[in-house]
């Protein structure tokens, strides 16, 4: 009698590389202007509340890489997650706010009353702020930002901080929903959006805009 030949044990699936997109907190003008890339906007008192709860929240969790747009709000805000990690911030231009072009600046209320912002809002894969970027150009930058930081984190934990639009798309394409579609996404300031990438396989988005629950539970230590 023989004994059988055992087979090929099986591999454990790939663990992804952890990718939190944060937005930045709350400033003076949220919700009543539109800031794009203009800078010296800082946070409000509320905003840095924010900031450091989004670094209390990665408590147990292993971060590999902070990351951040260069504008000063989103590196406000990454600064009490730098020194719970003990991590550098490195600023990535992939992370930067939409390029409004003209409309930097401008009053949401006197940009809602145009015709073009009724575009904006329900066919924006067809708009280009003037003088500034598309949003499609907009979603091509931040897929590009997130595809190089897993690469150079592969299986780590990277966090990124950034802007509401960029992350909006990022989750529209990391749930396969159309860009056009993208406006119905709610980003609030200092909340997180968690997705796990594994090459070949498609993302996996875990949360949404959270801005409450412990994260540590993402990821087994």
């Amino acid at each position: 009698m023989t004994s059988a030949t055992p087979g090929p044990s099986a591999q454990p699936p790939p663990q992804g590389t952890l990718l939190l997109l944060l937005r930045h907190g709350e400033t003076p003008t949220t919700g009543t202007v539109l800031p794009g890339r203009a800078p010296g906007l800082h946070l409000s008192e509320r905003g840095r509340a924010q900031a450091e709860r989004v670094a209390a929240r990665l408590e147990g969790l292993s971060v590999d890489a902070v990351y951040s747009s260069p504008l000063e709000r989103a590196r406000e805000t990454a600064e009490p997650t730098a020194a719970r990690t003990g991590l550098d911030v490195k600023h990535d231009d992939g992370l930067l706010e939409c390029d409004f072009g003209e409309w930097t600046g401008a009053a949401i209320a006197d940009l809602a009353a145009l015709p073009e912002w009724q575009t904006v809002q329900h066919s924006p894969s067809a708009f280009r702020f003037p003088g500034g970027e598309s949003f499609p150009e907009m979603q091509g930058r931040i897929i590009g930002a997130m595809e190089a930081l897993c690469a150079a984190h592969a299986g780590g934990v990277v966090v990124g901080f950034s802007h509401a639009d960029p992350i909006k798309a990022a989750v529209a394409h990391a749930l396969g929903t159309p860009l056009d579609l993208f406006q119905r996404i709610v980003i609030s300031p200092g909340s997180v959006s968690a997705i796990t990438f594994v090459e070949g396989l498609d993302p996996a988005v875990h949360m949404v805009n959270s801005t409450s629950e412990p994260l540590s539970g993402l990821r087994a230590q």
